[in-house]
């Protein structure tokens, strides 16, 4: 298995379905859920296990996915609000060491991704085809990403940090821990 990638990495389908937009909108959903369920009764020291060597604690990666997932929330209000912008890239990297990244913050963590998912889920809901079409530019790519692409890569993004979460307490209980 690939530590850094324990359900590989995202690949968008050559056509994107209604079906494929339902059951990523469920994923995004359901991530908070998920996440709490597998981060409950964690002590602190438990929340500072990594997933792979040199990779993010549990707690880094709760707090990673709230940040990012509110920059994601934003980059959809600008590309629903603006003519292919150009979004803001950030060093999550650097967030990750920041001081709100601390295992005694996880509950406003895991409060602010229930409450960004269930307005994020909303939005996404009553999006039409057209705002699905709609797109932004990133800086650091140039690339230019369809909405609707973009919620199957955050979907997918959900599903591959809950995998490092349960990848880091696997990791740990079988005694595995580089010395």
């Amino acid at each position: 298995m690939n530590l850094s990638y324990p359900i590989g990495q995202y690949e968008q389908p050559e056509t994107i379905t209604s079906e494929h937009i339902a059951n990523w909108i469920e994923d995004i959903r359901t991530f908070p859920r998920d996440v709490e369920q597998a981060i409950t009764g964690l002590s602190e020291t438990e929340l500072e296990w990594q997933y792979r060597p040199d990779g993010w604690t549990i707690a880094q990666v709760v707090h990673h996915c709230a940040d990012s997932h509110m920059n994601s929330m934003i980059r959809f209000k600008w590309t629903l609000t603006e003519d292919t912008p150009l979004i803001k890239a950030y060093f999550e990297d650097r967030w990750a060491k920041l001081p709100d990244y601390r295992t005694e913050n996880m509950g406003n963590a895991l409060a602010l991704l229930k409450a960004l998912h269930t307005k994020w889920v909303d939005l996404l809901e009553r999006l039409t085809e057209d705002d699905l079409a709609k797109a932004f530019v990133h800086p650091e790519t140039g690339d230019t990403n369809r909405l609707d692409a973009t919620i199957g890569n955050y979907a997918w993004h959900c599903r591959h940090h809950y995998a490092h979460i349960l990848q880091a307490k696997e990791y740990k209980t079988r005694d595995r821990t580089p010395h």
